[in-house]
């Protein structure tokens, strides 16, 4: 499938893209077109299942890497891969002040709710303890819990599950 890079959004027109939007539940289908996110559509470049043109020339998986690291995205992406790899269904999580909304296996967005909040983090990152607890609250308010997803220098991610107790 072709798609075109419209400043941070990738656009796929190919009547084809509702398939990927029902089947897979890639992007948000709008009056363009299946809209997807830098990270959505540079896990499909590498998956080999569309192609990203710019201007009408095609942009290169090492292109899109570049753009994912100009966009401070790299640690996002590779939580997303890492997850979507393991068989979860990814959405933004934009709303609630995190990266994503995890849903569990089995689980699609709108026969189900998200479980789960994913905050990324690297693992030089500061997170104050204030920040980290209003994460937490909201997971809880929503009822969902908060993974919290610590990527290495070496690009490998420990996830922790951080769940809001009464005392």
């Amino acid at each position: 499938m072709n798609s075109e890079l419209k400043k941070d959004l990738i656009i796929i027109k190919d009547g084809k893209s509702e398939t990927l939007h029902f089947k897979s539940h890639y992007g948000n289908l709008t009056e363009e077109g299946l809209q997807l996110s830098l990270i959505e559509a540079l896990y499909l470049l590498e998956k080999d299942k569309i192609k990203v043109n710019q201007d009408g020339k095609e942009v290169s998986l090492d292109e899109m890497y570049q753009i994912i690291h100009d966009n401070g995205l790299f640690a996002d992406y590779l939580v997303f891969r890492d997850l979507r790899n393991r068989g979860y269904i990814i959405k933004t999580g934009f709303k609630y002040g995190s990266e994503f909304r995890l849903y569990e296996r089995g689980t699609t967005p709108g026969e189900g709710h998200s479980n789960y909040l994913v905050k990324v983090a690297s693992e030089n990152d500061h997170i104050p303890l204030k920040d980290l607890s209003s994460y937490v609250r909201v997971a809880h308010g929503v009822n969902k819990y908060l993974l919290l997803a610590v990527v290495d220098q070496e690009n490998d991610i420990t996830y922790y599950n951080i769940e809001w107790t009464r005392p």
